[in-house]
């Protein structure tokens, strides 16, 4: 199979064979899944079991049909076909992964479901539940898996179909394996699955760690398929924080890192840190934490009185989490004060590294940007001076500077014009802002009393709710393939 530019060939996007049978895999899959829930309702007594059952079924036979009928090989895909593809892949999982939500004696209305399971698949960790503490088992599971599910397929989507795409600068990280324009699958398939056993293998040593230090079973399974996806849905509503033990907080912490590095460097550096510590990305991505940490946890101290180690820990923690989008709290941050909240703010939008399950717009970009300002700076001082931009021992191409400046400028303004939306449906201006940008970078809590790290979504109205939940799929899909959809050129046929 080949990403082909078919903008302007006839059939380019009336042929939706491929969409739909993508589609069709992905209903599978999921459906395929929903009975994992359902097995730990009957093992715990839950009686949501029948809800996971009803909810399977209904998706697998939807899949199966559109698989049947559109069941011809895939040779090519335009691109517009790609961008279909992407789109409708993860609103089809939104959509059908809240069906358990509907059913089940949450009790959620068409809305919040959407929002809960749009929140879970694209790994935001935005919640509109409370009392999870006494929450049927299969829910909390479920939660958990929308979030590693949409984990694993934040990484297949960024390593191997933006890049085809030039969207946002990632045709920077193009695998050698997937430039499927050229290359056979054998190889994309040998990656593919080295990439899901590193996921796998993440997930099964921090679930492990998490039981060892204290959790028990359920919840250390939960947390690790949320903490690897850096997704943050907890099975408390305190979150990370009821288990109030710092190995449990040194746990997660390392496994949101792990989740937020480029995964394909895993398995070319074969786990080795110096391999890791060689990418430009990587060092930035970790001083930054490290940075945050240290100012963080050193205004706890001075300002609100903390010893060292809890001052370090809880800084490290709350920085680690917000940066890679995971959305975890051990504290309520938001009464720091206004130095670590305004630090957390810049966090949220600069997001973890590219290739990985993490959120934000991403490290590498902040890093080109800044590179091509001082670009700038130096020529206005020195015209005749010529300095290409470079990046990774590597010049960028113009191509990628304007893929990179597009989605800088789309992102800000799509939290922006969120934000306009979200105050025009009756919400402060904190709640608002907040919302719009911890919506489109995926991260989770936003700020303030109602949708702080101690609060959550469910006061806030349908439309917010549908808003919100476009917002974080905008985010998810790096913006401009999003964006892509919605222009006419499209869909002319």
């Amino acid at each position: 199979m080949a990403i082909v530019n078919g903008t302007a060939s006839a059939g380019a996007l009336r042929d939706l064979s491929p969409v739909l049978k993508v589609i069709g895999v992905l209903l599978l899959i999921i459906g395929s899944l929903m009975m994992l829930p359902a097995l730990a309702d009957l093992v715990f007594d839950d009686a949501d079991w029948a809800v996971f059952v009803g909810s399977a079924f209904i998706t697998v036979a939807i899949g199966a049909l559109l698989l049947i009928s559109h069941n011809r090989p895939i040779r090519a895909l335009s691109t517009r076909q790609a961008i279909l593809i992407v789109n409708l892949a993860w609103l089809s999982a939104a959509a059908f992964g809240a069906l358990p939500f509907v059913f089940a004696e949450t009790n959620l209305s068409a809305a919040d479901a959407f929002f809960e399971s749009m929140s879970g698949i694209t790994t935001t960790g935005s919640t509109v539940l409370s009392g999870l503490d006494h929450m049927p088992h299969g829910i909390l599971l479920w939660r958990a898996l929308l979030q590693w599910m949409g984990g694993l397929g934040i990484i297949v989507t960024a390593l191997a179909i933006l890049p085809a795409l030039n969207v946002g600068g990632m045709q920077m990280f193009k695998v050698e394996a997937f430039d499927i324009a050229r290359k056979s699958f054998p190889r994309a398939r040998e990656i593919a699955a080295g990439l899901v056993g590193v996921y796998v293998l993440l997930t099964f040593v921090c679930a492990v760690l998490l039981w060892l230090a204290g959790m028990r079973a359920f919840d250390a399974v939960a947390h690790a398929l949320t903490t690897i996806s850096t997704g943050g849905y907890s099975t408390r509503d305190a979150s990370v924080g009821y288990f109030d033990s710092a190995l449990i907080d040194a746990i997660i912490t390392v496994g949101m890192v792990a989740g937020s590095v480029p995964f394909i460097l895993y398995l070319q550096g074969r786990g080795s840190l110096a391999a890791l510590w060689r990418s430009e990305q990587v060092r930035a991505f970790l001083l930054l934490l490290g940075w945050g940490a240290l100012a963080i946890a050193v205004w706890l101290m001075v300002m609100r009185g903390y010893e060292l180690p809890r001052a370090l820990r809880y800084a490290a923690f709350n920085v680690t989490s917000v940066m890679t989008g995971t959305g975890y709290s051990s504290a309520d941050y938001a009464t720091w004060g206004a130095l670590p909240v305004m630090l957390l703010a810049v966090y949220t939008l600069i997001g973890g590294c590219s290739g990985s399950t993490s959120c934000g717009m991403k490290v590498f970009r902040v890093q080109i940007l800044l590179r091509f300002a001082v670009r700038q700076l130096r020529q206005l001082v020195m015209p005749s001076m010529v300095q290409p931009v470079a990046y990774e021992g590597a010049r960028v191409r113009e191509e990628v500077l304007t893929s990179v400046f597009s989605f800088f400028f789309l992102f800000l303004l799509t939290v922006a014009g969120l934000a306009v939306a979200l105050a025009a449906t009756g919400l402060d201006y904190v709640t608002a802002l907040s919302g719009a940008a911890t919506a489109v970078a995926n991260v989770g809590p936003g700020f303030g009393p109602i949708i702080g790290p101690s609060g959550n979504f469910a006061p806030l109205s349908d439309t917010a709710i549908w808003l919100l939940s476009f917002g974080m799929l905008a985010g998810r899909l790096e913006i401009l393939t999003f964006y892509a959809m919605l222009t006419r050129v499209f869909w002319r046929l």
